[in-house]
């Protein structure tokens, strides 16, 4: 059984010095390729050169490069280049993380609605899929990617915690389905159990975005109460378990998804 963690912040701080280790634990619990998320534009490079470091057949790591809303007042004259630089690179399969966050408002909502659309208009240009994020934004980001929805490739909205209308909404976009351990949260993620078994196959990814949404079911859990790709089986346990599929062929679609998505090798 493999599966694709098609979401991890490997380059946060709490995994310095420990990337191999990390990496290790991943592929013995059957995580065979991840997809490194950039949050900033010098995070995007960290993630490029991790993939580099790490993984020098080219076959298991490759990342995201784009900048978060949050931080999308860092965006500055120098970042469209920087950030062409870095999707020109072999192991960059999509632009992203971009989107909007209006839960937190980090970055005021216009500048957010630029920096979306100059990730889009270059995912186009470049004809590279895109790795959204959402949070109380659904109608505005609907707004701005029907502008683009027909010239982008493909666009996974990642880490998906919203309701029914907003999953419905991005399905007739033909967008991907990115679930996380969100949906092991007995607090915060319960909407999700019924809403899961909407999303059609060949649509539905699953992720960690580790180290962050450990998993509230996983047992036992680790003392650092940090999340880790190889905690993705219980994502995988849990949403097979609302969608009435066995976890072995939930790992087999959801695979294939991400792998046609992010069009990644195969892995023998």
């Amino acid at each position: 059984m493999q599966l694709i963690d098609i979401g991890v912040n490997l380059t946060n701080p709490c995994f310095a010095e420990k990337h191999q280790a990390v990496l290790n634990r991943a592929y013995e619990a059957g995580v065979c390729q991840l997809i490194l998320t950039g949050t900033s534009v010098d995070g995007s490079e960290q993630a490029l050169e991790l993939c580099q470091q790490l993984d020098a057949d080219g076959q298991r790591l490759f990342a995201t490069a784009g900048l978060h809303p949050h931080s999308a007042s860092d965006w500055n004259a120098d970042s469209p280049r920087r950030l062409r630089a870095l999707l020109s690179e072999p192991r960059i399969r999509a632009v992203g993380e971009c989107g909007l966050d209006f839960n937190r408002d980090f970055s005021p909502r216009p500048q957010q609605e630029k920096v979306l659309e100059e990730h889009l208009a270059l995912a186009a240009e470049l004809q590279l899929p895109v790795f959204l994020h959402e949070r109380d934004a659904n109608q505005r980001l609907l707004d701005i990617l029907r502008d683009f929805r027909d010239r982008l490739p493909a666009a996974v909205v990642h880490c998906f915690t919203g309701e029914q209308r907003a999953l419905f909404s991005y399905l007739d976009l033909d967008l991907h389905i990115g679930i996380t351990g969100w949906i092991c949260d007995e607090r915060r993620g319960t909407h999700l159990h019924p809403l899961v078994r909407n999303i059609p196959r060949g649509r539905l990814m699953l992720e960690s975005d580790a180290p962050y949404l450990l998993p509230r079911s996983l047992r036992p859990k680790p003392k650092n109460g940090r999340n880790e790709p190889a905690y993705l089986t219980e994502v995988l346990r849990e949403v097979a378990l609302h969608r009435d599929e066995t976890p072995q062929d939930l790992a087999s679609h959801s695979t294939a998804c991400s792998r046609a998505f992010f069009n990644l090798p195969e892995i023998a």
